[in-house]
């Protein structure tokens, strides 16, 4: 692992200090004295393994407690992120788990949105993105897992959904 700058573990301890994980760009312009800046502490971080990208404009800190730069954080959560709280929810086996339909623990977490598709894999937490419409995702509901929401599927939804798969 390489060593960090000294505006680097700045930058790093004062999200952690206000535990800001999931920050933007805009909470690295305190610590740049320009744009180019920006940029490059943004990059640099990519690549020393200590931020990930998670959309286009955020960002997640990894602790610095891991000292090998390896960290998991909740599926969910990530999930709510990527999307900034709006037009997804959880669906798919992960939705069954979480309402306890199933008691597999499921290897991807789904997510339906309207954004995008297809599959990312965010600090080895595998998502498949699946298109849907808008009527769909206002029928998800809003839960909390670690004192954070997401959107999940409805149980009566699963239910329907886990009678389909018997």
């Amino acid at each position: 692992m390489e060593g960090l700058s000294r505006k680097e573990v700045e930058l790093i301890s004062w999200l952690e200090f206000y535990e800001k994980y999931f920050f933007t760009s805009e909470d690295v312009d305190k610590f740049a004295k320009n744009k180019t800046q920006r940029y490059n502490t943004i990059r640099n971080l990519l690549k020393k393994k200590r931020i990930v990208k998670l959309n286009r404009k955020k960002y997640y800190l990894v602790p610095i407690k891991a000292k090998s730069g390896g960290w998991s954080e909740d599926a969910f959560v990530l999930a709510d992120e990527i999307f900034d709280g709006e037009g997804y929810y959880i669906a798919g086996w992960s939705a069954a788990n979480y309402w306890r339909l199933t008691e597999q623990i499921p290897m991807r977490t789904e997510v339906h949105t309207t954004k995008r598709q297809g599959e990312m894999r965010v600090m080895n937490t595998p998502f498949i993105f699946r298109r849907t419409t808008r009527a769909r995702v206002a029928q998800a509901v809003t839960q909390e897992v670690k004192g954070h929401p997401f959107k999940v599927m409805n149980k009566e939804e699963m239910e329907k959904w886990m009678r389909l798969r018997d």
